[in-house]
């Protein structure tokens, strides 16, 4: 069977202006004290890796971690069958060549990019033809 063409819908895009940390520790290591937060928070382990991902002025210094992360909210929920939705956000931004990371939950997906990247990230989504918002306060 061949591939048919994807035409997902045209999404709203709440932007997250908190900035985020992207932790790595010891695959064994306990979930640590500070890994909280309520504007996103994200745990993962692996065989590898302990992944956090949260607001960077929680993580402390000298914690592993690649900081200076925001992005996006794709407003939701969306249905976990929907085929798509990632792939027509990631493509504008890589034409912009934005780097991304994607995190699925089980009601949305969330795009971060570079903080210094943000701007760039909304001036492409906009000409794609999504509606980019502000998180209301």
């Amino acid at each position: 069977m061949l591939p048919v063409p994807m035409n997902p819908p045209l999404l709203k895009l709440v932007v997250l202006r908190e900035r985020l940390a992207v932790c790595r520790l010891d695959a064994k290591a306990p979930i640590p004290a500070w890994a909280t937060g309520e504007a996103f928070l994200s745990i993962s382990r692996t065989p590898d890796e302990l992944s956090v991902i949260c607001e960077d002025r929680f993580v402390p210094d000298g914690t592993r971690a690649s900081r200076g992360w925001q992005g996006f909210k794709i407003e939701g929920p969306l249905d976990l069958d929907l085929v798509g939705i990632l792939v027509s956000v990631a493509v504008p931004l890589a034409q912009s060549n934005i780097g991304i990371l994607p995190i699925a939950t089980y009601e949305t997906d969330y795009v971060f990019v570079r903080d210094q990247q943000l701007n760039d990230a909304i001036k492409a989504l906009r000409f794609a033809g999504f509606e980019v918002v502000d998180r209301p306060h």
